[in-house]
């Protein structure tokens, strides 16, 4: 499964914008059988990474404005053809009049300007722009502040050899950033971005480093979906029937994901914004209010309430509920509701 999430720039997610579920005709040994074959010289419909171009293609249809939306991936994105669909060149004839952008993690040292040369040689050439200061995370959690050098550069980056007469030179901007004195007990944290925007300052560099990051939204859903929704977990025996539940699957996962980062970006949201009047009902008798007159519970205090069904203590010193625990509370908070529902009824 190839799925593409829609963010927001402060990180909420707004849902999947497009999916894609692909099974092979051989698993084992599929891997080394790939390595075998010149890449470079297959067609892109011919490859599995053309799951990427689809992708774009089916989101980029669903956004009014096309041009205000940016396609964020890492270093599996680093296609050439897909730098030429985002800028609507002529691969699909369904291309937006406008263009869409992208901002991709790169991998491949292509040639740049006059062919003589790569675009990590000429990025080696370009002094330091600026430095930014940003805090990483070990394995234990423990924070640390990195100092990152910055560069930027307009290149002209040039097609691969072989597809030199099915796709034009693109006029690309490269960003790196590097960490500085990085200590010898871990590996040196460095980005190597390729995007069409501009880049001409420090801060706007800052801003396409801070979108990058947001990347790491969809492996938290990913997380969701495997870890709370356990769709590896499923014995279906069908392609088809396993699309099906994996495709439920997802929706349940963004919708707790959703809820997860709603509570951290809009906290005087009404509680019906993501939640049904019988869950809204449910939560406001476990809220403890000081008075019957008080207000409706807000939509904050209804999340916290079934981030509490799944463990979270709501302490003055802990962080924001995470997805864990609000995974765990909706389960609960779906009980209950049954048990309710089953009540009534009778």
């Amino acid at each position: 499964m190839h799925s593409s999430l829609a963010v927001t720039a402060d990180g909420l997610p707004l849902g999947l914008a497009a999916i894609k579920f692909w099974t092979r005709k051989k698993f084992k040994g599929s891997r080394a059988l790939s390595k075998k074959v010149n890449a470079t010289r297959l067609p892109i419909n011919q490859k599995e990474s053309f799951c990427w171009l689809e992708n774009l293609r089916e989101s980029t249809s669903l956004i009014a404005r096309p041009e205000q939306c940016v396609h964020i991936g890492d270093r599996g994105s680093d296609i050439y053809e897909l730098f030429c669909t985002a800028q609507t060149y002529e691969l699909f004839c369904t291309a937006q009049t406008h263009g869409t952008h992208f901002l991709i993690r790169t991998c491949v040292d292509r040639l740049a300007s006059d062919g003589g040369h790569t675009i990590a040689q000429e990025m080696q050439d370009t002094r330091i722009k600026g430095f930014h200061r940003v805090m990483l995370h070990d394995k234990n959690d423990k924070a640390t502040h990195v100092k990152l050098a910055i560069k930027y550069r307009r290149i002209t980056v040039l097609p691969p050899i072989g597809k030199k007469k099915c796709y034009p030179p693109l006029v690309l901007t490269v960003l790196q950033a590097s960490e500085i004195d990085a200590p010898a007990h871990r590996k040196k944290l460095e980005w190597k971005l390729i995007t069409d925007l501009p880049v001409r300052t420090r801060k706007e560099a800052i801003e396409k480093l801070d979108w990058y990051a947001m990347r790491w939204k969809i492996e938290l859903f990913h997380k969701i979906l495997k870890s709370g929704c356990k769709a590896e977990d499923s014995k279906l025996r069908t392609a088809q029937r396993l699309t099906n539940i994996i495709a439920i699957f997802c929706i349940i996962s963004w919708r707790i994901f959703w809820m997860t980062m709603l509570n951290r970006t809009c906290e005087n949201c009404p509680a019906r914004t993501a939640l049904t009047p019988g869950e809204i009902g449910i939560l406001q008798c476990m809220i403890k209010k000081k008075t019957q007159a008080d207000s409706p519970a807000s939509l904050s205090e209804c999340l916290v309430q079934i981030a509490k069904l799944g463990g979270y203590l709501a302490r003055a010193s802990d962080p924001p509920p995470g997805n864990t625990v609000m995974w765990r509370g909706l389960a609960r908070l779906s009980d209950i509701q049954m048990g309710f529902n089953l009540k009534t009824a009778q």
